[in-house]
């Protein structure tokens, strides 16, 4: 900083000087001074004392300048003539060594390292993070899914369409996957991950609410101040139809309608599609090839007992008819939430639960627990008479011809509905 003005000050001085030898001034170039007709006819003496204060005023202003900590300085423009030296180029000279000593300043000013700005970060929700490890299935049926990554390895099972794995690694546009039971590669161009699957995942994926209190209300608003509409007891399944309406509320179906349960008393998991294992496959058609043995032996002595005016058996043969025909012979008794009297009252878990009993096959009480029953026969168009047919906390019992007969509220009692009537979750078959 003092080479700076230190530098201005040697303009100013070397100006002073060239000034000594000028032709006299004209008092009407400093108008701070005023017109001064004794100026006119100073001796040449008297004009370098007066240059002499010009440039001691200079210096003052240029040690006073030394106290500004900005590197920037404002000049008044001054307008002279002092014979043929012009005070333009005085004022050009002394701007050329400020700005030659601004410019020395400048390299010696440290130099501001600018900030790198935080990377800006997308948050996912909890369920979004739940399924962005996850491999889904679009193809028309089925990717093979092999021991290793190529299409000469074994084929250790199948994972059908939207069906899904969790991803484990990638190998030469193959992908390792977990689903299941079943562990494996399939082909890359199958199948779809990242933020494709995310989006995926929460078309194919069933929201479920698993009921943990002895027994839940489901009520009209997402409030306990609301009506109730409908109970579910301990361990049933429900199907969330709706998240983030109202805080510690969700939205679910039950067999009175759509209703709101407290976040306090389900825990939710999603449900998905997952592969079948080669092992799998190969249990579930010895199973079925047996239930078809079995429906035609006991078909020439099924004693099927009363049916229904209002609906009949259709299609099937066997103990699965058998097991339609006698549970339409309860069509009209009453409904009673957690209980299993045909005749008294039951409820939807129960009634399957009592019918079946009658055959010899114990069921637990409880619709989610029965939906584990049996085995899966791959959705309602492969259903056949006698099969459970499984809804969010609610099952009843297939009677052929797109049917069902249930134990549906207690406003209407035990009766026949279309098996369409609500979404299946599963069929399950016992038979």
């Amino acid at each position: 900083m003092l080479r700076k003005y230190s530098k201005v000050l040697s303009v100013i001085c070397a100006a002073a000087v060239v000034m000594t030898t000028a032709v006299p001034v004209q008092a009407s170039a400093f108008p701070s001074v005023g017109a001064s007709p004794a100026l006119e006819a100073t001796p040449l003496k008297d004009q370098e004392s007066t240059l002499a204060t010009i440039t001691t005023t200079a210096t003052t202003a240029t040690t006073a300048t030394t106290a500004i900590t900005t590197t920037t300085t404002t000049a008044t423009p001054v307008v002279m003539s002092v014979g043929s030296v012009s005070t333009d180029k005085f004022t050009s000279i002394h701007s050329d060594a400020v700005q030659e000593a601004e410019a020395d300043v400048a390299i010696e000013e440290p130099v501001l390292v600018e900030e790198t700005p935080e990377e800006t970060t997308v948050s996912m929700n909890d369920i979004d993070m739940e399924y962005a490890n996850l491999v889904i299935a679009k193809v028309n049926d089925y990717v093979n899914v092999r021991s290793d990554a190529s299409e000469e390895a074994e084929i250790v099972g199948k994972l059908y369409d939207k069906s899904v794995g969790t991803y484990l690694s990638e190998k030469d546009g193959w992908y390792e996957i977990a689903s299941g039971n079943c562990r494996g590669y399939v082909k890359a161009e199958y199948v779809v991950t990242g933020t494709d699957a995310i989006a995926l995942a929460k078309e194919v994926g069933k929201r479920i609410a698993t009921v943990t209190t002895t027994t839940l209300f489901v009520r009209e608003m997402p409030s306990t101040e609301s009506s109730v509409i409908g109970m579910v007891p301990i361990e049933d399944e429900l199907t969330v139809t709706e998240e983030g309406v109202d805080e510690g509320w969700i939205k679910v179906s039950i067999e009175e309608g759509d209703g709101y349960v407290s976040t306090e008393f389900v825990t939710l998991t999603t449900e998905f599609v997952k592969a079948e294992s080669k092992a799998e496959e190969e249990a579930r058609l010895a199973a079925e090839e047996a239930a078809r043995e079995k429906a035609n032996a006991a078909a020439a002595k099924s004693a099927g007992g009363k049916s229904s005016k209002s609906a009949s058996v259709s299609g099937g043969s066997g103990t699965g008819s058998a097991v339609a025909s006698y549970a339409l012979q309860f069509v009209g008794n009453p409904y009673v939430y957690g209980g299993s009297s045909l005749t008294n009252g039951t409820d939807c878990s129960g009634f399957v639960m009592s019918v079946y009993a009658h055959f010899g096959v114990g069921l637990p009480h409880s619709s989610g627990a029965q939906r584990g029953c049996g085995y899966d026969v791959g959705g309602l168009g492969n259903a056949q008479p006698g099969d459970i047919v499984c809804y969010s906390g609610h099952v009843g019992i297939y009677i052929g011809g797109g049917q069902i007969v249930h134990a549906s509220t207690a406003a209407t009692g035990i009766k026949v509905s279309n098996a369409g009537y609500r979404q299946v979750l599963s069929v399950r078959r016992i038979f």
